[in-house]
C-alpha cells in the first residue's frame, strides 16, 4: 500500500471512529462572534512594497555611479582566456547543481517525517 493510501485509509479510519460530541450550538455561536476577516488591504501591500523596491533600486543605482560596476565587471568577464570562462561557467553550474540536489533532499526528508 501506498503512503497516500495509507493515510487515506487511516483518515477514513480515525473520522469514523471519533464520536461527535454535541455541543448545543457552542460552536456555532464562538464562529459567529469572531470578526469578519479582512482582505481588502492586500493590493496596498503589493503597492507599498513594490514602491519600495523601486526606490531602493534607483537608489542603488544612483550611489552606485550609474551601474558603471556592472561595465567595469563585464569588461573583466571579457578579457578572460576562454578556458577561464568554460571553469568558471562549469564550477557556477556544479554549484547550482549541488544546491539544487541538496534542497531537493531536504524536501524529501520533510516528507517523510
Amino acid at each position: 500500500m501506498d503512503e497516500k493510501q495509507q493515510e487515506d485509509w487511516l483518515d477514513q479510519k480515525l473520522r469514523e471512529a471519533a464520536p461527535y460530541i454535541d455541543d448545543e450550538g457552542f460552536t456555532a455561536r464562538v464562529l459567529e462572534q469572531l470578526p469578519p476577516v479582512r482582505r481588502g488591504r492586500d493590493w496596498l501591500h503589493a503597492v507599498i512594497l513594490l514602491g519600495f523596491t523601486l526606490l531602493a533600486s534607483a537608489l542603488a543605482y544612483v550611489l552606485s555611479d550609474g551601474g558603471r560596476f556592472l561595465v567595469i565587471a563585464t569588461a573583466r568577464l571579457v578579457a578572460l582566456p576562454t578556458l577561464w570562462l568554460f571553469a568558471l561557467a562549469f564550477v557556477s553550474g556544479l554549484l547550482l547543481m549541488a544546491g539544487g540536489a541538496i534542497a531537493a533532499l531536504s524536501k524529501t526528508s520533510e516528507l517523510r517525517l
